[in-house]
């Protein structure tokens, strides 16, 4: 099967192709593509002429390794495997099924001789001994669903009709996710049912199997208020307070604990607000996001898209893919959707809405919170607009065009 390039993650790795020195840790949801990522790479070393022999690939999920699940196990697969005398790519997909991995791809990253590549699908990757064990040997690569862009592209690739009307693909890619496997499933039920799988694989492997729940009603009670009010404002306390209204009692730290179960199965992504003026964050008070539309959708009955928060979803998606940093800005009473810094500490400024153009009010609205910032960097107010406004230096863009060609906030 020919796959699909990711460009915007394999061109942040190319560099570190050959490199035995440092590990190639690709992170992120269950299903996102992470796999095909490391497939895509062989077929890139194998391009540049790297022998089949020196490349090592295991799948820890597969049938054939059902039986490996210890690390001397695991050791000895991989010298098994290692039938060439050259430097090896290694690479291990699904590394967390084995506990205690990090000793075994130490001791090869320690001898030397292979440039070693792992995937895992939650953020145990990156705690405990692989922390203590490889500090500074590792390179995490966090990957995502596709974003818009990469959502048409795949369509084209795989030679699957495109709407004329970005507005109709923008709701397919809301509605049915944008998980990768998702193009080539025919039939909006079938493209639901993938989804729901999914969701139980992550709950069933990410979860469940690694992090003990007492009290699973309130666990869901938990999942399920996190999920519907996705690009929301809250915090611990009124989290805390909505489940004693409905006569749920939980302490704050095992609120916290779950909170961070959901993110560590990257279903949810957490960012704090800023205030701008006082240059501190807001202690407590976060936004959550998820990593995929079609958790929201799937598990609610209710298909009425809301563009306002599903915009600001794909658009925070899409600026992590792109390795900027995020925070949600407070100027006084007034709040900025988007604070992005990028690797070169440059900072972005960004509000989003479904349109601005149809009233007054709603243009003050997005356009008075930036023009409350008092330094130069770029700001940006993303809406589904083609008729554009332009106010004090700030860019009125269509926010699909600007995914589309992968542009950068600068």
């Amino acid at each position: 099967m020919i796959l699909f390039k990711r460009e915007n993650y394999l061109k942040k790795i190319r560099g570190f192709y050959h490199d035995d020195d440092i590990i190639k840790v690709i992170t992120g949801v269950r299903r996102c593509g992470k796999s095909s990522l490391m497939q895509t790479i062989v077929e890139e070393l194998l391009d540049l002429g790297i022998h089949k022999e020196n490349i090592i690939f295991i799948d820890l999920d597969s049938f054939e390794n059902k039986k490996i699940k210890t690390p001397d196990a695991l050791e000895q697969l991989i010298k098994k495997l290692s039938v060439s005398q050259e430097k090896k790519y290694l690479f291990i997909d699904e590394i967390e099924n084995i506990k205690n991995f990090e000793e075994v791809i130490n001791g090869f990253c320690t001898d030397g001789g292979y440039s070693i590549f792992i995937t895992g699908s939650n953020s145990y990757l990156l705690s405990g001994e692989l922390v203590t064990k490889l500090t500074g040997r590792y390179l995490e690569f966090e990957m995502f669903p596709l974003s818009f862009s990469e959502y048409e592209e795949m369509k084209k690739f795989y030679n699957k009709p495109i709407d004329t009307n970005p507005i109709v693909e923008l709701n397919n890619y809301i509605l049915e996710g944008s998980f990768p496997r998702i193009i080539q499933i025919e039939g909006k039920d079938n493209k639901r049912k993938y989804l729901q799988g999914i969701i139980v694989e992550i709950f069933e492997k990410d979860i469940r199997k690694r992090v003990k729940i007492k009290n699973k009603e309130v666990f869901e009670r938990i999942r399920i208020y996190l999920i519907n009010n996705f690009g929301t404002t809250t915090s611990i306390t009124n989290i805390s307070k909505i489940l004693k209204q409905n006569g749920l009692q939980i302490t704050k730290e095992t609120l916290s604990k779950y909170i961070k179960v959901l993110i560590d199965a990257k279903i949810l992504y957490e960012y704090p607000r800023f205030d701008m003026k006082l240059k501190r964050s807001l202690c407590g008070e976060k936004k959550y996001y998820l990593a995929d539309l079609g958790f929201y959708y799937t598990l609610n009955t209710n298909n009425q898209i809301e563009y306002s928060n599903d915009l600001e979803n794909i658009l925070y998606i899409y600026a992590r893919s792109h390795d900027y940093s995020i925070s949600v800005g407070k100027i006084g009473k007034l709040e900025c959707d988007f604070i992005l810094r990028d690797i070169d500490l440059n900072y972005s400024y960004v509000q989003v809405a479904y349109s601005i153009v149809q009233s007054q009010e709603t243009l003050d609205r997005e356009f008075k919170p930036l023009e409350s910032v008092k330094d130069n960097y770029p700001k940006y107010v993303m809406t589904l607009d083609y008729l554009f406004q332009k106010r004090n230096g700030i860019k009125h863009v269509n926010i699909l065009d600007f995914i589309k060609e992968n542009s950068e906030f600068n």
